[in-house]
């Protein structure tokens, strides 16, 4: 009898799964790639556990239990193929593989089907919740052979954040389901971020609110609709002291470049291929890419005025349209995501069940928000709702609060601050509620110059117009 789970790799990410599936009661070995890496966790945070460290793959792989469980948490895309390789003539039919990295979904379609010949079980599952989610309970996507899910259920059930008795992980869907879900997660994160900024950005530069106002109001908003783990933490980073300096608080020393790892920019780009509108995550991707160009944006501040408007407010009155346009923007944004992860199980067979995304997204991953088991509810009782703008409750909130959320975008363009992403969510609401759009006069355009050919709204068919030349060339 062996160890009932194996980990290779350990980063932080890695040591806290693995602490954490051993907590839970399941033995498990570990290997990294160096050794001392191992040891110093055999001799540190494992000590006393049940915890086998091998020092190669070989030893790793004997010490397991049959079908052995395999989790790999090494760097996405070259380091993940090479552990594979590595692993493939160790194993046996049977054994499951398993990718907890933020791997593209297309590499896990293929190592899928590379591996499938060989009998091996491959799964790719994404894990959310950082550090603290993956020690204390993430939540997990993790996306396979739907047979094969029944050895892992036991223990991920038991590692993954618990809400309301119901733990954050469910079997997913077939295939790369598991990181195409995973990725649209972080997409939706990354819009949720860029909205929560925006909305940072109109409370410290257009209402001139100090530190604690912001993180007390972000606080208040956390008891009501808006309640989600980033308006949380945004409460706490919104006036934390410098540990630097202790005259100043911490954000207004943090450089305006934000980083990121290519989910979202993954999102978008599935996006356009699948021919699914994501406006708001697109925004959001290309606001973190704009923010890079910090020295571009300091030569162009010397170039412009930087007085924008300026107009007499009541402070509590935009605050209270604030938070409705914040709330409009996230349903957006969520609404978006959604749609994106329905067409990708249309279109690859995944089988993904959007109400399962909704309810394991509740607990342990950076999106969980109060209005998630609305989002359940509303797709466990219409699964083929096209997008939860249509859903009553949703319609009815966002009626409530269409005043202030164009009161708000308003008020930015007047004042001169960009709202990229809750501009964005607005007009794709604005979009979507309109019968019609000005897409004839594309149409129109292309069929000009190109023979595109068009279509009509008062007979079948496909048509191209010979349109008046717009010179003469004999005038040369």
């Amino acid at each position: 009898m062996g160890q009932q789970f194996g980990i290779i790799g350990l980063a932080v990410m890695g040591e806290n799964i693995a602490l954490n599936i051993e907590r839970n009661g399941f033995p498990i070995s570990v290997y990294n790639r160096s050794y001392d890496k191992t040891e110093a966790f055999l001799n540190g945070r494992a000590k006393g556990l049940n915890v086998v460290g091998a020092k190669t793959l070989e030893e790793f792989v004997t010490s397991l239990e049959r079908p052995r469980r395999i989790l790999m948490m090494v760097k996405a895309g070259g380091p993940v193929d090479a552990v594979i390789a590595q692993l493939r003539p160790l194993l046996d039919e049977g054994d499951i593989l398993i990718d907890g990295g933020n791997s593209l979904y297309t590499d896990t379609e293929r190592r899928s089907k590379e591996l499938d010949p060989t009998g091996l079980k491959f799964f790719g599952m994404g894990i959310s919740g950082g550090e603290e989610g993956a020690l204390w309970g993430p939540s997990m996507m993790p996306g396979g052979d739907k047979e094969t899910y029944q050895h892992l259920e036991p223990i991920l059930t038991k590692v993954a954040a618990q809400v309301e008795g119901e733990p954050c992980v469910t079997y997913v869907g077939t295939k790369g389901a598991g990181h195409f879900v995973k990725m649209v997660h972080n997409g939706i994160e990354y819009g949720d971020m860029q909205l929560i900024a925006e909305t940072y950005d109109i409370m410290r530069n257009g209402l001139g609110m100090d530190s604690d106002a912001i993180a007390e109001t972000f606080k208040t908003w956390n008891e009501g609709e808006l309640q989600s783990y980033l308006i949380e933490i945004t409460s706490v980073i919104a006036n934390f002291p410098d540990d630097q300096d202790t005259n100043h608080v911490l954000l207004d020393q943090i450089l305006d470049k934000a980083g990121q790892k290519g989910t979202g920019k993954w999102t978008t780009i599935a996006a356009l291929e699948l021919g699914v509108p994501i406006p708001t995550i697109t925004a959001a991707v290309d606001a973190r890419i704009l923010s890079s160009y910090k020295s571009l944006r300091q030569t162009t501040s010397k170039v412009y005025d930087q007085q924008g408007f300026s107009f007499e407010v009541d402070r509590d009155t935009m605050l209270e349209h604030l938070r409705h346009a914040l709330y409009a923007s996230k349903i957006c944004s969520y609404a978006q995501g959604f749609m994106l992860i329905q067409q990708a199980s249309k279109d690859f067979d995944y089988g993904v069940k959007l109400d399962a995304c909704a309810r394991i997204w509740r607990g342990g991953c950076i999106i969980r928000a109060g209005f998630l088991n609305k989002i359940s509810d509303i797709y466990q009782e219409q699964p083929d709702l096209e997008n939860l703008l249509l859903a009553p409750s949703f319609a009815e909130e966002i009626e409530e609060r269409i005043e202030s959320w164009r009161h708000i975008v308003q008020w930015g363009v007047a004042v001169g601050i960009g709202l990229p992403a809750m501009s964005a969510s607005l007009a794709y609401f604005d979009a979507l509620r309109r019968e019609r759009v000005p897409a004839n006069v594309i149409q129109g355009q292309r069929d000009f110059f190109g023979a595109h050919t068009y279509q009509r709204v008062d007979r079948e068919g496909t048509f191209h117009t010979q349109w008046p030349a717009l010179y003469d060339p004999s005038e040369g």
